[in-house]
């Protein structure tokens, strides 16, 4: 693997490990707003399912050798 796809692979862990979490917050403080009177447990769990799902992508795309993530053109 070189060093450019490696480079790659951490750019798309760390751009899916920042919608993942700001999704789970966003989405805790929501639910801690309008259904828990405010406290900070759905938001804690928000957060954390988010980073815990970006982790598990992170790993599966690090352990994966053989995927090839391409763009598609167009070319006429």
């Amino acid at each position: 693997m070189s060093e450019k796809e490696i480079g790659q692979k951490w750019d798309r862990c760390l751009a899916d490990c920042a919608i993942k979490v700001g999704t789970g917050l966003g989405l805790g403080i929501v639910f801690s707003v309008v259904f828990f009177k405010r406290r900070t447990s759905p938001i804690a769990l928000g957060t954390g399912l988010g980073l815990g799902m970006a982790y598990s992508n992170c790993q599966n795309d690090f352990r994966s050798h053989y995927v090839l993530h391409s763009k598609v053109s167009k070319e006429q």
